[in-house]
């Protein structure tokens, strides 16, 4: 199984709706590596959801429940996935924090700011449900 971040603007969608809605389709994804990660996802990885814009922190976690599959409503040749509610973190973890974590130094999430679909390596996810 593997371990996802995913970014949204929480005045887009906020992981309270996702938890109200149980289940939403992932998609509005353009940028050409995230696609890339984005069709790399299986049914059962799980994935934190991340507040973008002011917030900037994970939030809750959700869980891949569909095979990647091209968007119908995308033109530009995007791609879907389909992902579950599993919980809210018990608190969110502002980037700000993860910075200060060694494990994070490398990662997308700190270097390559605007990039919304991004893998987590098990050391990286063990440790962000630590902070939370």
């Amino acid at each position: 199984m593997a371990r996802w971040l995913l970014k949204e603007d929480p005045q887009s969608y906020r992981f309270s709706d996702l938890l109200r809605d149980r289940t939403t389709e992932w998609n509005g994804v353009h940028n050409a590596l995230a696609l890339r990660h984005l069709r790399a996802m299986r049914p059962g990885d799980e994935a934190i959801m991340y507040h973008t814009g002011a917030e900037r922190a994970a939030v809750g976690i959700l869980r891949v429940s569909s095979e990647p599959r091209p968007d119908p409503h995308d033109a530009r040749g995007s791609w879907s996935i389909e992902v579950r509610a599993v919980r809210a973190l018990h608190h969110p973890v502002p980037l700000e924090r993860l910075k200060q974590e060694a494990v994070f130094s490398g990662s997308p999430l700190v270097r390559i700011g605007r990039l919304s679909v991004l893998p987590l390596t098990e050391a990286q996810w063990d440790r962000l449900l630590a902070l939370e």
